[in-house]
């Protein structure tokens, strides 16, 4: 006998999954992180004089870019004990789970944010930079005085898509047994032998809604704040290092 359609067990099932928001959350902060060294190192590889170091980056991210996020979850979650065991004698078959959903997920998300530095690299050009440096500043003053606070504006956009995108992604950790919000949602309809199948997943998708809209929202705020003054940037930056000249004429090195 079919069980009819029951609005109250959305309800239900939305407060039986939310307080696994928290691992859902640290899932994706500790990939944000850890993909963001990643990224690092792969874009200054990507802007390297060496030629190999330039191959090893773009073989990286075309390699890891054309992995499925599952298939790259796997590879990790069954690869790592193998490989620490053989290696080293090192047993990591306990270790948590959250462990390798969050290496499997920054080594793929690590691939977008190098994508997105070298894309507002490219859309800003070196002229700010080499004019920062001829009015005395250091690289990494230029770096993070004049480059990064307008190549945050450029990427807000890419940023906030790669994110919402991230989330997304983290539910596959329920395939390897991680109990965040996904696996919550399994668990409980495994439990209800079935039953409830469709209200769980609407449970799941209106949070996984929620979460895009505010982060959407954030970006959008960030992005109107951030970007307010950029109009005159833009100009600056149009024009070449003459801005770039003047604004730093007064700068003490």
């Amino acid at each position: 006998m079919t069980r009819p359609f029951s609005a109250i067990q959305i309800w239900n099932s939305f407060l039986k999954i939310i307080p696994y928001f928290g691992v859902t959350f640290g899932v994706v902060t500790g990939t944000v992180i850890l993909a963001l060294a990643i990224a690092v190192l792969l874009f200054v590889w990507k802007l390297s004089r060496h030629h190999a170091l330039n191959v090893l980056s773009d073989i990286y991210i075309n390699i890891i870019r054309c992995t499925p996020a599952i298939v790259l979850l796997f590879i990790v979650y069954y690869g790592i004990p193998k490989l620490f065991g053989g290696l080293f004698g090192v047993n990591l078959n306990f270790a948590p789970k959250i462990i390798y959903v969050v290496i499997s997920l920054s080594l793929l998300y690590a691939s977008s944010l190098t994508e997105i530095m070298r894309s507002v690299w490219l859309a800003m050009g070196k002229s700010q930079y080499e004019a920062a440096l001829s009015v005395g500043m250091t690289p990494w003053q230029a770096i993070f005085r004049i480059m990064v606070p307008q190549g945050v504006v450029i990427a807000l956009p890419n940023l906030g898509n790669s994110l919402i995108a991230l989330f997304k992604e983290g539910s596959l950790a329920f395939t390897i047994g991680l109990i965040d919000m996904m696996g919550q949602g399994n668990l409980i309809i495994s439990r209800n032998y079935g039953a409830y199948s469709l209200e769980t997943y609407i449970a799941l998708a209106i949070i996984y809604w929620t979460l895009t809209l505010i982060i959407e929202q954030i970006f959008k705020k960030l992005e109107l704040k951030l970007g307010a003054g950029r109009g005159a940037g833009t100009g600056v930056a149009g024009r070449g290092s003459g801005g770039i000249l003047k604004k730093g004429a007064g700068y003490d090195a």
